[in-house]
């Protein structure tokens, strides 16, 4: 297995204040880039990750050997083109990657577990401007995010307007819907009923809430899915036998793939970050931080946008891009739109998509 180096990480010098009332003190963030920053750094580009993602947008992750979760997408003369632009992608707080979270020392030298505080997306961000600032970099080329990712992204727009010129928000939502959140409760309540969570101080244990973990990733990967992509990749084929096996073992295909993803997961990601980051989205809501109207949130705002859905995605559905859409119009911003189909749902946006990459390449160039 290649193994990724330790990824540089940004201590920052003043407490991290939290939409809770709360801040957190000596907050680190660990993060990646890629290309070489202009000098008048006018060419940095920032990609923000989603829910299980981390800072190792293409280079191998260090746990899984894997190659970086956009590779496709950022590097030499690709969409994101790094012998052009000064690329960034940064761990979130709350995260489990080199970024300060509940695994990480507390004041205390314990693990914080569930002693961490709860964060927002736009905590998240605070983190991401406090690295920006640390880097010198005042003002973005471009903010880039999808799912989780484009929630920063739309954050970062609308409380600190002046900090990028181009917003990309690719399969998100300016706000989380009872669906949502009720996906995110049966994932928070699997692990939470794992014995090994143990209230969340597992961290010196033997033992780890993997089996939580694991039905947690299998219920949200399901999300992230289309039926007709799964019916066209599994359809309801038998897993290694001729016939079915009367008990309940893996016998479906389906299932297979589903305890594959949910074991793998446990290898590379802290079940309390899981609660944590989840929750966050789950808080996500432009308008209500905005006096309850969405447009108010981008009011006056210079940035471009470029808001991309997918016609199968039914986790974040056009429906909520065109809410994102409205909003900015109202707003009197610059603002293009495109759905884009194809059969695999809201992980579209990290497969292999020509289209999207002629709409990311022609809008951050």
């Amino acid at each position: 297995m290649n193994a990724a180096p330790a990824s540089p990480v940004y201590r920052m010098p003043h407490p991290l204040p939290l939409d809770s009332g709360q801040v957190l003190e000596g907050c680190e963030i660990a993060y990646e880039t890629y290309g070489t920053l202009a000098p008048d750094k006018s060419n940095a580009v920032l990609v923000c990750h989603a829910l299980t993602g981390d800072q190792y947008l293409a280079s191998p992750h260090p746990i899984t050997g894997k190659p970086g979760w956009w590779e496709r997408m950022v590097g030499p003369g690709k969409p994101i083109d790094t012998d052009r632009h000064f690329v960034i992608c940064a761990n979130v707080i709350g995260s489990c990657m080199g970024s300060t979270g509940p695994a990480s020392p507390a004041p205390d030298g314990a693990p914080y577990a569930m002693r961490f505080p709860v964060i927002t997306i736009r905590d998240m961000v605070r983190g991401l401007v406090a690295l920006l600032d640390g880097l010198g970099i005042e003002r973005l080329h471009a903010v880039v995010g999808g799912s989780m990712g484009g929630m920063q992204a739309l954050s970062l727009a609308a409380n600190w307007p002046e900090r990028a010129s181009r917003v990309l928000v690719i399969a998100s939502t300016a706000r989380h819907s009872a669906q949502n959140i009720a996906f995110h409760e049966v994932g928070r309540q699997a692990i939470m009923a794992d014995p090994a969570w143990n209230e969340g101080d597992y961290y010196a244990a033997d033992a780890k809430p993997d089996n939580g973990l694991a039905v947690a990733r299998m219920a949200a990967h399901i999300t992230y899915l289309s039926e007709a992509g799964l019916t066209e990749k599994f359809g309801r084929r038998l897993q290694d036998r001729d016939a079915k096996g009367f008990g309940f073992d893996a016998e479906f295909q389906v299932e297979s793939y589903l305890r594959y993803q949910g074991s793998g997961f446990t290898r590379r990601f802290d079940a309390n970050s899981y609660l944590y980051i989840t929750r966050a989205m789950d808080y996500f809501d432009i308008a209500e931080e905005h006096g309850g109207k969405l447009a108010d949130a981008f009011a006056g705002t210079q940035a471009r946008f470029c808001i991309v859905s997918f016609d199968t995605d039914w986790l974040y559905p056009t429906s909520e891009s065109r809410h994102v859409v409205h909003a900015l119009n109202a707003a009197g911003a610059k603002v293009s739109f495109v759905e884009l189909s194809a059969p695999h749902g809201h992980d579209s946006f990290l497969l292999e998509h020509d289209q999207l990459d002629r709409v990311v390449k022609g809008f951050v160039e």
